[in-house]
């Protein structure tokens, strides 16, 4: 962990809370799952819980982030309400997307979580036009873009990272290197031995930084965004992590090395970040005990809520379609 100067109190403690929020999310979404009581495409993101809520304790509402399908902790960290975002997944009517978009597709403009995108590499092209608009409008926006490693491999990685640098956009843009593309292992697919350092292509800061320390998450976030509202442009971040789960849920992840990713769950940031807290006395057992007994809570009444709210009605099938319906 490192122990420079950096977050105060409150912003470790709402970090941790952002933590076990994804983190206590992801464990009731892969029981309920395996109970037969949901059907659906599932994308665990235990290992990565660190990054978007180290990033999102700089943003408001106001800021805009575009995530990508496996992005559930990315939505979660940026004030996706627990609520929507179960009923979403559950294809129900009171979901972000009255039910049509469903995991892959979660909006929430309230909360600034704009786009997840189904598409990879998209999501930076569209923080670029999100970017844009807050710079032409003269607002203080920042917009971020969370994607995976095998995206900067992507052609459309490039392209928005040119074009952020060329108009100075106030972009983030936020590689979280799981260290696997999909079932690719990353050497095997990329040629660069740090995404970061595709930055000095583009003229921008490129950042390497450990995913799993909040504290170093945090201070990098912290430059990126301060770079952003200035007006001086995009920084490229590259967040190390390692996911535990296998791409997909139902993946048997048999292309990890086993003794690789038992050696990542062994360091699991959650509990890591949890016994420093009060270690260094930033928060007493009681007070994290209180706030995953609430998340806890939050969670059971996500829950409930999603399995009695209804289905979209078959009318649904015709709206948000064409701005304007056309007859026959």
């Amino acid at each position: 962990m490192n122990r420079q100067a950096g977050p105060d109190r409150k912003t470790l403690v709402e970090m941790y809370r952002k933590m076990t929020l994804i983190k206590q999310n992801d464990e009731r979404f892969r029981s309920v799952i395996k109970s037969g009581k949901l059907v659906l495409p599932y994308y665990s993101p235990r290992g990565q819980e660190v990054i978007p809520s180290a990033v999102s304790v700089h943003l408001t509402n106001e800021d805009y982030v575009c995530t990508i399908y496996r992005g559930m902790h990315d939505m979660l960290a940026k004030g996706v309400p627990t609520k929507l975002l179960w009923a979403e997944f559950a294809g129900k009517a009171t979901g972000t997307c009255k039910g049509k978009g469903g995991p892959m597709h979660i909006t929430h403009p309230e909360s600034g979580v704009m786009v997840t995108t189904g598409i990879v590499g998209s999501s930076m092209p569209i923080a670029n036009g999100l970017a844009l608009a807050a710079q032409v409008r003269g607002e203080s926006r920042v917009s971020v873009a969370y994607f995976g490693d095998g995206a900067s491999n992507i052609g459309a990685f490039h392209e928005a990272l040119n074009l952020a640098a060329v108009w100075k956009l106030p972009v983030i843009f936020v590689c979280q290197n799981n260290q696997y593309a999909e079932h690719t292992k990353y050497e095997v697919g990329t040629a660069a031995a740090r995404i970061a350092d595709r930055a000095v292509a583009y003229s921008m800061p490129g950042v390497r930084v450990d995913g799993n320390d909040p504290v170093a998450m945090w201070s990098a976030a912290r430059d990126a965004v301060a770079r952003a509202r200035a007006g001086e442009g995009p920084t490229l971040i590259e967040a190390m992590t390692f996911r535990f789960h296998g791409h997909v849920f139902g993946d048997a992840d048999g292309y990890m090395e086993p003794t690789e990713k038992a050696a990542a769950m062994e360091r699991d940031p959650v509990p890591a970040f949890r016994t420093w807290l009060i270690e260094r006395e930033h928060a007493t057992e009681p007070e994290l005990a209180a706030i995953e007994a609430q998340v806890e809570s939050e969670i059971n009444e996500a829950l409930e809520f999603a399995m009695s709210s209804p289905y979209p009605d078959v009318a649904e099938l015709k709206r948000d379609v064409y701005a304007q319906e056309l007859t026959a």
